[in-house]
């Protein structure tokens, strides 16, 4: 279960694909020597001490003991060197401890850890969601009180919105926060598919927890945020009491099995109000966003591991004999065509993914700067990485079982792991239907597609400087306005029939997210094309930059072309999804 971090190829992204330098590893004072030396010594770790674990914990699990979460011992030993090196505090402010990274940076991060293991990447990512949340939200003294700790990996955080009768709907959370009358509230309730909601590797958990105050109004807008720590924590911040939240149950799982999903139930739990009440969910929201970018690059970094197997065992499984006749004796079957289209397009799916999240990390860079056509172009984009980097997980986790063939179906090989790793992350923080939902109602309707004709734009100013260039340049420069064009259409198709027939519209929105996601990919690769022909001018990493530009034009010929079919999804096959749903 080998992993190697794709500095190489991690570094060309953060240096040339965040859309403004300020929002890239040179702004803040940061060098990018600085960042990849970081990413690099990451990366050692990751491959030493994270990736051996992944096949311990698919075997072994995480288990319950009592009311305790119990992960294998290998788990807490390598998290304790994980807090210990600072690894979590990368992306955080230098003010509360962190290394202040900026995002395309901590994305990298992102990806290397959870590519060496998703469950063990679950637990600080959701830290560094509720980090986020925290920043944004939290009191000055809540702030003093928790994000130091938090921040060092000494403890962790979780979010809890999902009830058993709520699921994704949260205008039907029931958990209740009635005023304690001394400033705190009672915390009453059941939360479930809380990921690392109880666990042994941190001294203490700091759930935020949507809950209702008494007399609030119904619905999502009735919604307050709270903090509710496992353990209390006295005011000079050692830990006092347990608090009144114990884990019930642990769920078993797919995949990603030495990640505990736990079942809460909160009896009174002493709570503590974040901001103002009732504005609880647009709280919560910092964090959704923060964690559904990190699971589109969880997407990312569970493909790249399967690249890397699918890779390795086509070079090394000898079967069966060219079909050019170039030699009489069984040769290594990445000498086989479809092979190489499997392998190819695992990669280019891989890199393209990788490309639109360092991209779209720039744009949040730009956002929290305070320029509001960045936050709207990071609104738009993250949806996408979400949804179309997961989405795709699960098709190159499934090549890379097809390349192994057999052996694939086997576990001791260890990549069906990785597909059924993946298969969760399509449907956690937001399953594909609610990003598309989310995409067509929050950032298309509402401002009536200007941000997507914004968006359009600035792809097509990057077909113009490709048209400028070689013939591959050229040739990706092609393909990138004919799937423009039809994320035109598509989008003029939307915008007229989402008034009048809404279902027809919503019918297509997932189609419209994977065209979309589609393009934003090639759009970035596009880029990449742009910065490696520049680099081959100057006779720099030849080798490197063909093969970047190399795996674009793939992309744009085998992958790119697949928006054709979306399009006609989205524009004519309303009528049939109509007539066809009638008998359900």
């Amino acid at each position: 279960m080998t992993y190697q971090a794709p500095i190489r190829d991690i570094m060309f992204n953060i240096e040339h694909l965040p859309p403004e330098p300020e929002a890239g590893a040179a702004g803040g004072g940061i060098e990018l020597e600085d960042v990849g030396a970081a990413l690099e010594a990451l990366g050692r770790f990751c491959s030493d001490i994270v990736a051996p674990l992944s096949r311990v914990g698919d075997e072994t699990g995480a288990r319950l003991d009592g009311a305790e979460a119990v992960l294998p011992e290998a788990y807490t030993q390598a998290y304790a060197q994980f807090a210990e090196m600072g690894w979590q505090s990368l992306p955080h402010p230098e003010e509360f401890g962190g290394m202040g990274l900026p995002r395309a940076a901590a994305a990298a991060a992102t990806e290397i850890l959870n590519a060496s293991d998703l469950s063990f990447g679950l637990c600080p990512l959701l830290t560094d969601g509720a980090v986020e949340a925290l920043l944004l939200t939290g009191s000055d003294a809540q702030k003093q009180k928790y994000l130091e700790r938090m921040i060092s990996g000494q403890w962790s955080g979780t979010m809890n919105l999902t009830e058993p009768q709520a699921g994704s709907d949260l205008g039907r959370v029931r958990c209740k926060a009635e005023p304690a009358g001394d400033g705190t509230f009672a915390v009453s309730g059941t939360k479930i598919f809380i990921t690392y909601g109880e666990h042994g590797l941190t001294e203490n958990i700091i759930h935020l927890v949507l809950a209702r105050t008494p007399n609030a109004p119904a619905g999502p807008k009735g919604l307050s945020l709270f903090i509710v720590p496992k353990f209390l924590v006295e005011e000079d911040g050692t830990l006092g009491g347990r608090n009144a939240v114990t884990c019930v149950s642990l769920e078993h799982k797919l995949g990603v099995r030495a990640s505990p999903t736990a079942v809460l139930e909160y009896d009174g739990a002493t709570g503590f109000l974040v901001g103002e009440e009732n504005r609880g969910l647009e709280y919560m929201f910092v964090m959704m966003r923060a964690a559904r970018f990190a699971v589109g690059v969880q997407g990312v970094a569970v493909s790249e591991r399967a690249c890397q197997h699918a890779l390795q065992y086509a070079q090394d499984r000898v079967q069966s004999r060219p079909v050019d006749g170039s030699t009489k004796d069984a040769a290594p079957i990445i000498r086989h065509p479809d092979v190489q289209r499997m392998l190819l397009r695992m990669r280019a799916l891989t890199e393209g993914g990788r490309a639109l999240a360092i991209a779209t990390a720039g744009w949040l860079d730009l956002a929290k700067q305070g320029s509001s056509d960045a936050e709207e172009m990071a609104e738009f984009l993250v949806p996408l990485v979400k949804a179309f980097c997961t989405e795709r997980s699960l098709e190159v986790t499934s090549l890379g079982v097809q390349v192994h063939g057999g052996m694939g179906f086997i576990e001791e090989t260890g990549v069906a792991q990785f597909y059924r790793d993946a298969r969760i992350l399509p449907i956690y923080e937001g399953t594909t239907a609610i990003q598309a939902n989310d995409l067509l109602g929050r950032k298309v309707l509402r401002d009536g597609g200007a941000t997507a004709r914004r968006f359009a734009g600035l792809v097509q100013e990057t077909e113009q400087s490709l048209q400028g260039g070689n013939a591959q340049a050229q040739a990706v420069a092609k393909r990138l306005s004919e799937a423009r064009q039809m994320f035109e259409v598509s989008l003029a198709w939307l915008l007229e029939t989402a008034g009048k027939d809404p279902n027809a519209a919503y019918g297509g929105s997932v189609p419209f997210l994977m065209l979309t996601g589609n393009l934003a990919a090639a759009w970035q690769l596009g880029r990449s094309v742009l910065a490696a022909s520049t680099k081959l001018e100057q006779n720099e990493e030849t080798a490197f930059m063909t093969q970047k530009i190399a795996t674009a034009v793939f992309y744009a010929q085998h992958i790119l072309v697949e928006c054709g079919a979306e399009h006609l999804r989205i524009t004519e096959g309303s009528t049939s999804l109509g007539d066809a749903a009638v008998n359900f």
